[in-house]
């Protein structure tokens, strides 16, 4: 599957795409999505990927469900139709170091900067060098990790610069996820995002929930926020529940059969 997913993903020789899913059958749930990234990799979790299944099982009449349950690596996801939008329940963000997961220093000079939210450990505003700049990263995991970073101008920064060097940094095991973001005002954010295993991409729903959630946590916007990316925007709520919701599109662009040797 890994190598099926690269010849696919190629945007010469194959498809062209930033991730494959693969929809299958699951004892736990109503479905299961396997999703791998344009390098092969399998990844836990793609808020964006999960709204496009949602819709294909819909439009293929595969279920009649106005809420599925699929099952994911990062857990139990419930996409909910919404007129012509997909609403689904990300889950609750997760904040430990150790579960994103993210290995800081414990020197004296590269302190953790925690913050404590319900009597958990996190990361907020951590200074990270990256070549001849420090960023402040914001670290949260909504199944998959993210580092969240706050620009002045997201529109002309060198995401394709810097992102890769975050996404394999020596304090993230398994890479990570980049949002570089620009708060607007308290209600709407821009974004621009390296993912992890595929380069820049249009957008990235995890991502953008991990972006909600980490501005409304530093006090720069409120909880329930408008994510414009480069393929459109996102509507993240934070639920009293603590669980988080992401509201978008899902669109078909064409359909087919690939043969692969």
């Amino acid at each position: 599957l890994h190598d099926f997913s690269k010849q696919l993903c190629d945007r010469r020789f194959g498809i062209g795409a930033d991730q494959i899913l693969l929809l299958d059958r699951s004892s736990k749930a109503d479905f299961r999505m396997r999703i791998f990234n344009a390098d092969g990799s399998e990844v836990e979790m793609c808020g964006n990927g999960i709204r496009c299944l949602a819709h294909y099982i819909w439009e293929r009449k595969l279920s009649d469900k106005n809420i599925l349950e699929i099952e994911t690596l990062a857990g139990i996801m419930k996409p909910e139709r919404s007129g012509d939008l997909v609403k689904v329940d990300m889950g609750e963000p997760i904040f430990e170091p150790e579960k994103i997961p993210v290995r800081l220093a414990r020197e004296s000079n590269s302190p953790l900067s925690p913050f404590s939210k319900e009597g958990k450990r996190g990361i907020i505003d951590y200074p990270l060098q990256i070549a001849d700049r420090e960023f402040k990263i914001t670290c949260v995991s909504m199944g998959n990790p993210h580092a969240v970073i706050v620009v002045d101008d997201v529109s002309d920064f060198p995401v394709t610069y810097y992102g890769p060097m975050i996404e394999t940094h020596a304090i993230f095991p398994r890479k990570t996820n980049v949002e570089f973001i620009q708060v607007l005002n308290r209600s709407e954010i821009k974004m621009r995002v390296w993912e992890r295993g595929s380069g820049e991409t249009m957008a990235c729903g995890t991502g953008a929930a991990a972006a909600a959630v980490a501005s409304a946590l530093k006090g720069l916007t409120g909880t329930t926020v408008t994510v414009h990316l480069l393929g459109g925007d996102l509507l993240i709520e934070q639920a009293e529940s603590k669980h988080i919701y992401m509201t978008g599109p899902a669109v078909k662009v064409f359909e087919g059969l690939a043969y692969i040797p």
